[in-house]
């Protein structure tokens, strides 16, 4: 039907499409997305939104024992938890109407169905009783928790991160299963709220994928406000416990039990991609099932391309509509040679202290065949962390010993998704750690701490006085 053929199909309405939709609008082209669910994706309705929200107002919380401790009298109080998620749910649906709803209604050529989209061929996409139509489609559908194997799990209440940011009480007690990313979000965040918090976790540390200095660090500060942080665990069973949950671990070859009040699951993300039809369209998926994409979004199926956490990249937000907007680039422009900066792409991990990332890790440069050299400094070595009471964490910068060339930046520092963002334009622009270390930066300023670094590859900081050259 010709009212059913698009130039373009997205699977999709999160940050991903909708960064490809506004692109794609851009060179004239009609768009349609298709949703099984809310418009805004995981980042508004279940993920970065209303999870940072809750986790600043634990900061908050934190901030005001801090205020007393330096002589500001009592500024904490009982935790209102039905206030905290109103407030959370106020900003969620601000931003979803500002930022997603209101797009919907003032763009031309962008239409959105409702419905589950599952592809008949490559060409054809089943919506409901409908069948659309297009050359070219882009699959971006996000993901969903993944939930791991677990004996007696299917009969044992639990939370994922999704459920996690709609409860009404906080919990006396929480086991987390997961030692990632969500993990050490929520956990602090419930921990500061007035939980007792454990995280099992599989592998020898927290947060394996992110480089030991800055990981570590935040290990040392969970502990010190009262985790309990257990890792090398198998899980063996989880188990209804009376009124809370029971879970059985291996450790050192020991069965130990723990229980909690609640139980969350925070094993990663997987793709949301069964059930759409991908096989049909001669899309290809690794083992997981997260779709199989080159350096510019294109599948292995003519006419479609995938962007954001189906993809199983880099998860985050910025990233997938960076994708999404590099798809439509290269199916509306296909001489542009455009492709896709994974090495440029800050990511930012809101614990406190925040960790940031970008570029090469040590291991990782070396394997791309640098010769490495690496500085890493304490927090403490900067003026502005004993100002706010904030020196824990480290500043760890890789750069190439022959050029001076900083290859990547890694950091646990309070503000550190803040200051993250100007080590990753000067890895964008090639910059050296000469360049860093010779750059004015406002004292005192957290921000200050990557000059620091960068001169702790040729001088003692230890021996400069403030603001010293």
């Amino acid at each position: 039907m010709p009212d059913d053929t698009h130039d373009l199909v997205i699977l999709g309405s999160g940050s991903t499409a909708f960064a490809a939709a506004l692109r794609a609008q851009s060179y004239g082209t009609r768009v349609l997305m298709v949703e099984k669910g809310i418009p805004g994706g995981t980042c508004i309705n279940w993920g970065c939104v209303p999870s940072k929200t809750l986790i600043h107002a634990a900061l908050f919380y934190q901030e005001g024992k801090l205020g007393a401790r330096l002589g500001l009298g009592e500024c904490g109080g009982t935790v209102v938890l039905e206030r905290l998620m109103a407030r959370k749910d106020q900003v969620v649906g601000y931003l979803r109407r500002t930022k997603y709803l209101d797009i919907l209604q003032d763009v031309p050529g962008l239409q959105l169905v409702k419905g589950t989209g599952r592809f008949l061929g490559p060409d054809r996409l089943e919506v409901g009783d409908r069948e659309i139509r297009s050359e070219r489609f882009l699959v971006a559908v996000g993901g969903d928790p993944r939930v791991p194997r677990i004996p007696g799990l299917e009969s044992t209440p639990f939370l994922t991160s999704r459920g996690a940011l709609l409860l009404k009480t906080i919990p006396q007690s929480l086991v987390i299963i997961g030692g990632g990313v969500i993990a050490v979000e929520l956990g602090q965040m419930f921990q500061r709220l007035g939980a007792r918090v454990t995280i099992l976790e599989h592998g020898p540390r927290i947060l394996g994928p992110v480089e030991p200095e800055p990981a570590l660090a935040v290990r040392d500060f969970l502990r010190a406000e009262g985790m309990e942080i257990v890792c090398r665990t198998t899980i063996c069973l989880a188990a209804q416990d009376g009124a809370g949950v029971r879970v059985e671990a291996e450790r050192d070859g020991e069965r130990v039990s723990f229980t909690a009040e609640k139980l969350l699951v925070a094993t990663g993300t997987a793709p949301a991609t069964n059930g759409i039809g991908l096989e049909l369209a001669g899309v290809e998926t690794d083992p997981r099932g997260f779709v199989t994409v080159d350096e510019r979004m294109r599948t292995t199926a003519p006419g479609i391309w995938a962007a954001g956490d189906c993809t199983g990249g880099m998860m985050i937000a910025t990233v997938g509509a960076r994708e999404g907007i590099v798809a439509v680039d290269d199916m509306l422009n296909p001489g542009c040679g455009c492709s896709m900066d994974f090495l440029s792409a800050p990511m930012a991990i809101f614990t406190d202290p925040e960790v940031g990332m970008v570029g090469y890790t040590e291991e990782g440069a070396k394997a791309a065949g640098f010769d490495v050299a690496v500085n890493v400094m304490p927090v403490s070595a900067i003026p502005k962390a004993h100002v706010t009471s904030h020196t824990a964490g480290v500043i760890k910068m890789v750069a190439d010993r022959a050029t001076g060339r900083l290859l990547g930046v890694h950091l646990a520092c309070h503000r550190g998704a803040d200051i993250i963002n100007e080590a990753a334009l000067a890895i964008r622009f090639r910059a050296t750690v000469e360049d860093l270390a010779n750059a004015l930066h406002v004292y005192p300023s957290m921000g200050e701490g990557l000059r620091l670094c960068a001169q702790g590859f040729s001088r003692d900081i230890s021996r400069l006085s403030c603001c010293a050259e």
